[in-house]
């Protein structure tokens, strides 16, 4: 039977949703090529997050540690994370696609001489002939990809699918001393200057309002999105546009080279819908639009859509939400 272990992500103490989206796309792999699947995580001190792992119905949840894992750093993890693969015996190995998935997964798949597929969105065919569904040029194509090698390593897009729900079960952890090679590690982790809100996080929220160019500076996120947010408790979003312009942080930036969001509820406030942009949010469950261009690309993908002055019409909808 063929074995899939799921190397999952963890950030303050807690395991990142991210990771449990991926252990979804290890039990649909499960049913296609049969056995079971185990779950990996690295760090230093994490035993809280290892244990909250148990619940989510892998056979070994394999506990990697180091002092070398103190911060992040893609060569030290990728250490990590192949000693575990190489303990589990797995042939399939299943990664998130986050920033960090995305950064250290390569390097385990060179490590273990692995075919990889990234952002993939299905899975589909059987043990005799997988086939990983992954979008192309900004998504406008989607491929079908198959891997020959013997271990096959793919990073899954979280918004295709849902969050595991938690068994109840109690699986094994297993410890594992990572005996990181430091003299291999020619990165050294100094810090993280994050950008820190009350707000929902981008990847995870509900709703998300998203300004572009059309709010004409800055300073109209707080007048114009940041209100309509607060009314809905989402998270606010923005186009490349305007993150390079520097209005916002570089946080907020949807799209192909930014964060790819699917929300219940995706508002994109006076943003053209450039292809980038749509490749970022297309997936969301309903889309509204609000535009004064009525042949802007954003109405293309739109449930609803609203040709009018984004100043006129976005402060009504906050007033209308506020009467509720």
């Amino acid at each position: 039977m063929s074995k899939i272990i799921v190397l999952a992500e963890h950030s303050e103490g807690s395991v990142v949703k991210a990771s449990l989206n991926a252990i979804t796309a290890a039990k649909q792999l499960a049913e296609k090529v049969g056995g079971g699947f185990d779950i990996a995580v690295v760090g230093h001190g994490i035993s809280s997050v290892a244990s909250a792992l148990t619940t989510y119905g892998a056979g070994t949840v394999y506990q990697v540690e180091d002092a070398a894992f103190e911060g992040y750093t893609a060569q030290a993890y990728a250490q990590g994370f192949h000693k575990a693969v190489e303990a589990s015996g797995a042939s399939f190995v299943v990664v998130a696609s986050t920033a960090k998935g995305k950064d250290c997964t390569p390097r385990v798949a060179a490590r273990l001489d692995a075919g990889m597929a990234s952002d993939v969105i299905g899975i589909e065919g059987d043990a005799s002939g997988l086939i990983y569904v992954r979008p192309m040029w900004a998504g406008n194509i989607i491929g079908r990809v198959k891997i020959n090698t013997d271990v096959q390593v793919l990073t899954v897009r979280t918004t295709e699918f849902d969050a595991a729900e938690s068994t109840g079960g109690a699986s094994a952890v297993e410890s594992i001393s990572a005996g990181i090679d430091a003299s291999s590690i020619r990165m050294r982790y100094v810090g993280i200057d994050a950008v820190k809100s009350d707000r929902p996080a981008l990847t995870d929220a509900d709703a998300v309002v998203s300004g572009g160019r059309g709010l004409k500076e800055g300073e109209n996120f707080d007048k114009i999105v940041a209100p309509l947010a607060d009314e809905l408790n989402a998270a606010i979003g923005a186009s490349r546009a305007v993150v390079d312009l520097g209005w916002v942080p570089n946080d907020w930036q949807v799209g192909q080279t930014g964060k790819v969001v699917a929300p219940n509820l995706y508002i994109a406030v006076g943003i053209s819908g450039a292809i980038q942009h749509l490749a970022g949010m297309k997936g969301s469950k309903t889309i509204v639009a609000i535009n004064k261009d009525p042949e802007a690309p954003i109405f293309q993908v739109a449930d609803y859509g609203l040709v009018a002055d984004l100043f006129d019409v976005v402060p009504q909808i906050t007033a209308k939400l506020k009467e509720r």
